[in-house]
């Protein structure tokens, strides 16, 4: 008889901040906390961890009600509610920016906030990184977890370990059409690769193993623009990835973020090209240009459905303390590259490639601006000179007469 198989779930929302695009306020954090310790007490969740990057909230949950589960997205959306009236009360800004909806429906899909769960067999050993990105989109992972998965000068046990060797599942989205696609690695490598590339339109929803093993990593891909039908905000995705014994281990997860400077779309107004800043949530406040782009990676291991981190054994009520992958020395080299490519992106100014392409500039506050241009532009057709009339036309055509010249 198998086990029973437990749920991680993500689920973030940025519905205020103290000064801009900075942090939500302490309070929004606690009233999160305080919703999730009664689902704890009710049954509805194992266990959780409040936390944020940048200005988004972000919840993780463990329990063993499956994905989109009505009551556990019912608790996070009460999270949610709850922050957004601090949120009212204390005039932050952008109160409520990710609710899309006044009702909840059942789960937070097309309502605003962004989700990313992932259901398993739980092993002997299950370490968890949870990475989470402000100012950027889903496709934002793309690059690393091709790396992680399909690059064997990233990831060694794809050569050496004998699970990790079978290859990986990857499930692509079509954000804009509303489509996926399922491929494999490393048999279709290069045909993934041309579908990746284009990172406006597709985007990696989840990432399974073959040898059995069950998913590896999972990604919230929801465009909060599109579901708005106009600029709400940048999506800030979060993933969850699975490490070790026949999965990517935790350095080949964290590697690609110290070894590349990576170039991601969002950052200021959500229109432009950053660099990823890998740092810890305290170090997430987007300074510079409302960025650059950050993200961070959070480890727990997983025990019996519980998170369990540095603090002790048995704590209750959310409180734990996670490892910090990004918040060490370790990745000032990285921080340090990723300003000077941000700098370098900013000297470009207004000008592509410093801001996003025309089609993603259509969710942005561009086109309110470009309407009131619109009935400016003349066809070049009418700047044409006119033709002349036929009998001009013929006499400019017609040989000059010569004149006659007498002879005395």
């Amino acid at each position: 008889m198998s086990a029973e198989k437990v749920t991680v779930s993500i689920i973030k929302a940025d519905v205020g901040s103290v000064v801009g695009h900075a942090r939500p306020h302490p309070s929004m954090l606690d009233a999160a906390r305080n919703v999730l310790k009664d689902a704890q007490k009710a049954g509805t969740i194992e266990d959780f961890y409040v936390t944020r990057v940048g200005d988004d909230i972000n919840l993780y949950m463990t329990h063993y009600k499956g994905e989109n589960n009505s009551d556990v997205h019912g608790a996070a959306w009460e999270c949610f509610q709850q922050a957004t009236k601090i949120a009212k009360k204390m005039k932050l800004y952008a109160a409520g920016q990710d609710i899309l909806t006044d009702a909840f429906s059942g789960n937070v899909k097309g309502a605003g906030p962004g989700s990313a769960e992932m259901t398993f067999e739980e092993r002997g050993s299950e370490p968890l990184l949870f990475f989470m990105a402000d100012k950027t989109e889903p496709s934002a992972y793309t690059l690393p977890l091709t790396r992680i998965f399909m690059d064997p000068f990233t990831t060694t046990g794809l050569v050496i370990d004998k699970r990790a060797k079978q290859g990986f599942d990857f499930e692509i989205q079509d954000v804009m059409a509303n489509k996926k696609v399922v491929m494999s690695a490393p048999e279709e490598s290069w045909s993934i690769l041309s579908l990746l590339g284009d990172t406006t339109r597709y985007a990696i929803k989840r990432i399974n193993s073959r040898s059995g093993i069950g998913p590896a990593a999972v990604v919230s891909t929801d465009k909060l623009n599109m579901t708005a039908g106009r600029y709400v905000g940048k999506d800030d995705p979060v993933c969850i990835c699975r490490c070790q014994s026949g999965l990517p281990s935790v350095g080949e997860y964290t590697q690609p973020f110290l070894n590349n400077t990576m170039l991601v779309a969002g950052w200021m107004r959500g229109s432009h090209i950053g660099a990823f800043y890998p740092c810890s949530p305290e170090d997430s406040d987007p300074t510079y240009y409302d960025g650059p782009p950050r993200i961070c990676c959070l480890g727990f291991q997983l025990n019996n459905g519980k998170l369990q981190g540095l603090e002790p054994y048995g704590a209750k009520n959310g409180e734990h303390i996670p490892v910090d992958f990004f918040g060490t020395s370790t990745f000032d080299e990285a921080r340090r590259n990723a300003i000077r490519a941000s700098k370098f992106m900013r000297s470009q100014g207004p000008f592509v490639p410093s801001i996003l392409g025309a089609e993603e500039m259509e969710y942005t506050s561009r086109p309110d601006v470009l309407k009131e241009l619109t009935n400016r532009f003349v066809s070049l057709d009418e700047e044409k000179p006119k033709k002349a009339s036929s009998k001009k036309a013929a006499a400019k055509k017609a040989p000059a007469k010569k004149k006659k010249v007498e002879v005395e």
